[in-house]
């Protein structure tokens, strides 16, 4: 009996602990400011498509606006293909879905904008050759969602959802979404299997609410309640609110 207390009240520090961490970061760095006059402009990551003439697909992680930030990261995709003048952007927002705006939206401009004060980390950059075959594969990805008119914060299908089911269509990016990035493990279709969103191995989950994934990039993390927790390689551990701590990959 003692034991089985033990681990509960381990496993519950192993949920507060992180979420305190990252409540206190972001009260830190000033993130209560009001959305509408928070940072919007560029953060000056992606190549400028008028000096750069080469393809180029780009994922992005953000904060969330408000005190959600402190758990999890809004994601989105941009594309530019080669030549072309400007980039395409790719997310699902949840703003204006019930007055009936679709979840999907499809943009052009900077795809690397500040969300809302929140500066982006870039989570994959591919460019040049076969990268406009890449950019074939997502549109057609981007087409087949079957959630574009749904937003749920949690478990999902939010804008996690959205850009892990273009990773999973399309296994050759090899993304790795960050453990921040909650909605990521609700499968679409309902399904309770399927690949994991780098293509590299596979997982099992009921809903976004519960399950395991087992793969190269990944390795192997655990889904209770949307938060994830797991152990990768090169050497890193990772944990809800927080993300991944260990040597970069």
């Amino acid at each position: 009996m003692k034991l089985t207390r033990k681990l509960a009240i381990g496993f519950a520090l192993l949920i507060v602990l992180p979420v305190a961490t990252s409540t206190g970061c972001m009260m830190l760095q000033g993130r209560g400011e009001d959305w509408r006059t928070a940072r919007r402009d560029s953060s000056a990551q992606a190549p400028d498509p008028a000096t750069h003439a080469d393809a180029v697909v780009q994922v992005y992680g953000a904060r969330t606006v408000g005190l959600r930030g402190a758990l999890a990261v809004h994601t989105w995709i941009a594309v530019k293909p080669a030549g072309a003048a400007e980039y395409t952007r790719y997310e699902v927002i949840g703003w204006g879905v019930a007055r009936g705006y679709p979840a999907l939206r499809i943009s052009r401009g900077n795809p690397d904008n500040y969300w809302f004060g929140a500066e982006p980390q870039m989570l994959l950059d591919r460019r040049g050759e076969g990268v406009d075959q890449l950019i074939r594969q997502i549109e057609k990805a981007v087409q087949t969602y079957p959630y574009p008119d749904s937003y749920r914060t949690w478990p999902g299908p939010n804008s996690n959802t959205f850009v892990a089911h273009v990773a999973r269509s399309v296994p050759d990016l090899r993304l790795e979404l960050p453990p921040t990035a909650i909605g990521k493990d609700f499968l679409s279709n309902g399904d309770i299997a399927g690949p994991a969103p780098s293509g590299t191995g596979y997982q099992l989950s009921l809903l976004g609410i519960l399950g395991v994934l087992v793969a190269v990039r990944e390795g192997v993390e655990l889904n209770l309640l949307g938060l994830s927790f797991g152990v990768d390689f090169p050497p890193g551990i990772k944990l809800p609110a927080v993300g991944r701590i260990g040597i970069p990959k």
